[in-house]
């Protein structure tokens, strides 16, 4: 029999519904979990002995913080365990033979009973626990962020250290920083052993966050129990396999996986029968690049009790197949994308519980001149979700972009990593290079996922061109690859994958509904949301209490410190444009023509996940990277919705806005004061996917005064659905224009295709289905005053 065949299957006997709780969203207010310290992070969801254990995190405290270990029944009664150390926790394991969870710095047995291991024993941030190579059953390891590895003995919890933290060589002035010796990167995040090794990942590089997305950062490496090697210099988080946080069941021949990424696409490492094998799979998001690695926290491949696991990694909740392996590689699919910050996640009963990472005191490197000198929330705090299991398949539509190449020189028939072939409705691959003659380029398919792979098609491209490659419904498979004819300079093959966006639209703007206000999430212990209006205060508390406060003193600091900037997005005829910290102009669609400049009050950009921004322009929700991850180059909108929102922030695990009426939502509820004259929207941000698909009206130039040869602003292109292009013009003479691609959101642009448009005679093109881009751009070819505007439906 297994040795964990009593313990790896999630509990899925339906729950009882907890009574007298309030629940909005999937999110109970009254389990929020709060620290003192910058960020507040779920470290580790794990159901044990009947209970559901949480751990959550401080940024660096790798001795410890006030952060908690929890302790959650049936009823979701939370109890906050007296043995707490905090620190920055989150590894954990089910260690079968001692029948005990080690989660974070404790040690939790089958009657609940915690035993801690002091951080003075055991230093540094723990990120991960593994079987032990030699003594599984009496021993496990475990590793810090800062290439601290440890060995615990399951039964005494006595540590030895085999190679010291980072940290404490900083803290005892041996070392200068605390990426420590042993391997390039730092930011430690997964660890896990097998086939007769550990294997450890980081996914960053000190000082990282200063540096572009594209700089070398972080690895995955291996140590046979004597020396370490490096596998892949590349950004790695969660490393896993079929046993899950119990091990493999069979280490000698179970595959252990790795999940990582670089500038080009998502990277999935497979270690099958002692060799290494590599994938490539697209982001649906970008929010979570930066080369410091602050951005991820911890993707995970996890059992959920379903058919596949779920994997989380840059905003998608994806389907990974239980037997992934070198010779069955078919079956990972996009379920669908996300907003919210996961950091671990377990089925519980019959809903699965994702910890988030929801408000932190410090923005980090995350500011923006769009924010301004907003306050940060008054305590650093998040939440957990249940959600149903085909919830996790019904949030944003599944978007992909990336790549195998970007602007690399590669050798002539030498093949490209396997990109993901299959789950998309719509594929679109862009292929552009610079060298000085045309090349062609072979694209192969493995239909099955069995390393079996036959030629597809070639693809021609002219010398320093692009070509533009939409896949139809009979070329199917699970993974591609692409072969250059000859030598190529500075290759660019980058996909751009979408499924059927069949949300409806919003409709026109409404006028705004009750009262607007700032919110702010209170500190002091408090744990309650202030709305501040022109006149007056109100608190909202966990019971959703909501009532008017009598605090001049609290109101006019609200209004002083949480006002947005003014003049961050401008409005023309064209589009709305936003002018970033570089002075570069970024082109945005309007959600409805009547959109303009915000008004004065209106917030624009704000965290409601940490490190990232819910960008509000124009009728439109997007998702702003930090600057250190790409920042407006990369944005991607989320839902047109078309509504008057004032402000909006996170509070205890939900999105809270202000401004709108009493119209019933497509997500969320509504809250009204008890004296009547103020309303809250209430939800998860992941609600706003169902305020409608991302429409808009906009363009580069509308009646323009435009010189020969020079490009107009870039104009966002991503993530939006039906797309029709009119140019027109006023010279007296035919007039070319020639419309550009940002195909990466890196500033890799191409030609489109050059329109020569008829003097007095407009031009309409519609992009076919799929077709997909960053940015788009327009030149032409002599000074003229013309018109280049989209309509995005």
């Amino acid at each position: 029999m297994d040795r964990r065949s009593f313990l790896i299957s999630p509990v899925i006997t339906a729950l009882a519904q907890p009574v007298g709780k309030r629940e909005v969203s999937g999110v109970y207010p009254h389990l929020a979990m709060f620290n003192s310290q910058a960020e507040c992070g779920t470290g580790g969801v794990v159901p044990w002995a009947g209970r559901l254990w949480v751990v959550t995190y401080s940024p660096h405290s790798p001795g410890g913080s006030d952060d908690r270990l929890y302790e959650i029944d049936a009823d979701l009664n939370q109890v906050t365990r007296p043995e707490s150390i905090g620190g920055t926790p989150a590894n954990r394991m089910i260690h079968v033979e001692s029948k005990q969870l080690f989660i974070g710095p404790y040690a939790i047995d089958e009657q609940r009973r915690v035993r801690v291991i002091p951080y003075e024993r055991m230093y540094g941030r723990p990120t991960g626990n593994a079987r032990h190579l030699t003594d599984p059953a009496g021993k496990i390891y475990c590793a810090s962020m800062e290439e601290g590895f440890y060995e615990i003995d399951v039964r005494t919890l006595e540590v030895r250290e085999l190679y010291e933290d980072g940290n404490n060589a900083v803290r005892r002035k041996a070392a200068k920083d605390i990426s420590g010796p042993l391997l390039p990167g730092y930011h430690g995040k997964g660890f896990y052993s097998g086939q007769g090794r550990a294997v450890y990942s980081n996914n960053g590089e000190v000082g990282g966050g200063l540096l572009p997305p594209d700089t070398p950062s972080g690895c995955l490496a291996e140590w046979d129990g004597q020396d370490w090697k490096v596998v892949r210099r590349n950004q790695f988080c969660e490393v896993t396999g079929p046993g899950g946080i119990e091990g493999n069941a069979n280490p000698e021949r179970d595959p252990i996986w790795a999940l990582g990424w670089d500038h080009r696409s998502l990277i999935l490492m497979l270690l099958d029968g002692g060799k290494w094998h590599s994938f490539r799979l697209p982001k649906a998001a970008h929010t979570y690049d930066g080369a410091h690695g602050w951005n991820t926290e911890w993707p995970r491949i996890r059992e959920i009790g379903e058919p596949d696991l779920l994997m989380t990694m840059h905003g998608m909740f994806w389907k990974f197949p239980k037997r992934f392996s070198a010779a069955n590689s078919a079956g990972i699919a996009p379920w669908s994308s996300y907003l919210r910050v996961v950091g671990d996640f377990a089925r519980w009963g019959d809903r699965v519980v994702l910890g988030c990472d929801d408000a932190a005191k410090n923005e980090f490197l995350n500011t923006r001149r769009a924010k301004g000198k907003i306050a940060g929330p008054g305590q650093s705090q998040s939440n957990l979700w249940f959600l149903p299991p085909a919830k996790l398949g019904q949030l944003g539509p599944p978007i992909g972009r990336g790549g195998v190449w970007v602007r690399d020189d590669v050798k002539a028939g030498e093949p490209s990593e396997p990109y993901l072939f299959s789950g998309f409705d719509h594929r679109l691959l862009h292929l552009a290079h610079e060298s000085g003659q045309d090349m062609t380029f072979r694209i192969e398919v493995d239909r099955a996922g069995n390393g079996q792979w036959r030629d597809l098609k070639q693809v021609s491209v002219p010398a320093g061109g692009a070509a533009h490659v939409l896949f139809d419904g009979q070329e199917q498979g699970a993974w591609v690859r692409i072969r250059p004819g000859l030598d190529c300079r500075k290759a660019t093959a980058y996909f751009q994958f979408a499924s059927e966006d069949r949300r409806p639209p919003a409709g026109p703007p409404r006028k705004a509904g009750s009262a607007g206000g700032f919110l702010w999430a209170r500190g002091e212990g408090r744990g309650t949301l202030l709305l501040a209006t022109p006149v007056s205060l109100y608190e909202l508390d966990a019971g959703l209490r909501f009532i008017r406060l009598h605090d001049p003193k609290t109101h006019a600091w609200m209004l002083a410190n949480l006002a947005p900037p003014a003049g961050i997005i401008e409005a023309d005829a064209a589009s709305l444009v936003y002018i970033d910290e570089e002075e570069k102009r970024w082109r945005l669609p309007r959600g409805h023509a009547s959109w303009g400049a915000p008004g004065a009050g209106v917030r624009i950009s704000r965290e409601v996940s940490t490190e990232r921004d819910l960008f509000n322009a124009g009728g439109t929700f997007h998702e702003l990277p930090s600057n250190n991850a790409g920042g407006i180059a990369v944005v991607r909108p989320v839902c047109t919705h078309n509504l008057p929102v004032r402000d909006y922030c996170s509070w205890r695990g939900l999105t809270v806005m202000s401004g709108l009426g009493a119209d019933p939502p497509p997500a969320g509820e509504l809250v009204r004061s008890s004296d009547g004259e103020v309303i809250l929207w209430l939800g998860v941000s992941d609600d706003l996917w169902a305020y409608g698909k991302p429409v808009g009206e906009g363009g580069p130039w509308r009646g323009t005064k435009v010189r020969a040869g020079a490009p107009s602003d870039p104009y966002l292109m991503t993530g939006y659905d039906e797309k029709t292009l009119r140019l027109s013009h006023r010279n007296p003479a035919a007039l070319p224009i020639r419309v550009e691609l940002d195909i990466t959101g890196t500033g890799v642009w191409v030609e489109y295709r050059t329109f020569e448009v008829a003097a007095g005679r407009g031009i309409e093109h519609r992009f076919p289905r799929g077709f997909n881009a960053y940015w788009l751009r327009t030149v032409a070819a002599q000074d003229a005053v013309a018109t280049a505007v989209l309509t995005y439906r």
